[in-house]
């Protein structure tokens, strides 16, 4: 697998270039660049199958890639990308949002490895544009307008005001969105984090995440709720006084 390192700090290219040398056996870092022009003509170059991009540099931040696709492929990205990145907290979100990998620093061995891993095993993927334009938007905006998810092997970005309600299926989560419903690879745990510190979705129980703006009917003697399409979620008696006292301000 040959890889391309681009950050612009030389300690931090170094010691990714060791890391990978030492524990990700198989991976070539073939180049090794300052900033996001020079790797782009490294890219052009070399082929890569694996950018490991940084994504705070001066002049072009890194997931300004995409506004240089044209220069490298005019179709389609033959290669991954996986961003290293000092920020944490929200920022991590965004990168949780668009489904990109990240690592984040100091880089963890084993972390390393598992994004090496993940991306042996899908070695041929193309590089999705609407990813960066998702990442870029949650970068430079407080409200989360759009997420990323894979619907039966393709990448999907549905816009978050389209999405009625997360239901848990076991390790899994259905997402139901105005046109339709998608079982995807996430824990309900993983949305409820995404939307934590918004007012776009409620828990009312341990298996559903509901947007208010889609109810239409409670039943408080089932302990049910009504959403749109038809779509009947769960009210748990813990998150009950919670529910009606949100339904009441509204």
């Amino acid at each position: 697998m040959k890889a391309i390192i681009v950050d612009d700090e030389e300690r931090a290219r170094d010691v990714l270039g060791s890391l990978l040398t030492r524990f990700c056996t198989g991976v070539e870092v073939i180049a090794s660049c300052e900033n996001l022009m020079t790797a782009v003509e490294a890219i052009k170059i070399h082929q890569p199958d694996v950018v490991f991009l940084d994504i705070e540099m001066p002049q072009y931040a890194g997931y300004e890639i995409v506004d240089f696709f044209d220069e490298i492929n005019p179709t389609a990205i033959g290669f991954e990308i996986v961003f290293t990145t000092a920020y944490e907290q929200y920022a991590i979100k965004a990168f949780e949002v668009a489904a990109i990998d990240y690592l984040l620093k100091p880089i963890d061995i084993e972390r390393l490895r598992m994004s090496v891993d993940r991306i042996n095993s899908k070695h041929n993927n193309k590089l999705q544009t609407t990813q960066f334009e998702v990442l870029k938007t949650q970068l430079e905006s407080n409200e989360i307008q759009q997420i990323v998810v894979t619907d039966k092997g393709n990448q999907v970005v549905v816009q978050v005001n389209d999405i009625i309600a997360f239901e848990a299926n076991e390790s899994y989560t259905t997402v139901h969105t105005v046109q339709k419903s998608m079982l995807v690879s996430k824990n309900l745990k993983h949305f409820e984090a995404i939307f934590e510190s918004s007012q776009q979705f409620i828990r009312t129980h341990k298996s559903w995440l509901i947007n208010p703006l889609f109810i239409e009917q409670y039943c408080k003697a089932e302990a049910q709720i009504k959403l749109r399409n038809n779509i009947i979620a769960k009210l748990s008696r813990y998150k009950k006084n919670e529910f009606e006292e949100f339904v009441a301000l509204k």
